[in-house]
């Protein structure tokens, strides 16, 4: 999975936008303004951080060496995947949905309700 596919993937989730505010490099996907993802721009191997179920994401690393405990963020809640073709496009799109899922299922109620 590339970059603009990636992006086209998160942006199809309802209440998501994306933006720059850790600077030019690092774009973050947010749904109703609580992040998501986030992938850097000027790395050399493309990988997206991803929010992930404390115990499912030491399951994930344990299984596929593309994901590692999130950089720079807490390694406990969050994956680096590395999209450097290891793992299919449909595994990261499930990585995605599943980190999209956790943030809408933590949001207040009234939130969540406003997305259809």
């Amino acid at each position: 999975m590339n970059l603009e596919e990636l992006r086209s993937y998160c942006l199809a989730k309802e209440g998501v936008t994306e933006g720059f505010p850790f600077g030019g490099d690092t774009l973050v996907f947010k749904v109703l303004d609580k992040m998501f993802a986030a992938t850097g721009l000027d790395s050399p191997t493309p990988g997206i951080n991803l929010k992930c179920d404390p115990a499912y994401a030491l399951q994930l690393r344990e299984q596929h060496p593309e994901v590692q405990p999130g950089y720079h963020m807490n390694k406990k809640h969050w994956n680096t995947v590395q999209l450097d073709g290891g793992l299919s496009r449909e595994t990261v799109r499930a990585l995605i949905d599943h980190s999209y899922d956790l943030v809408v299922k933590s949001l207040p109620k009234a939130k969540r309700e406003s997305l259809s």
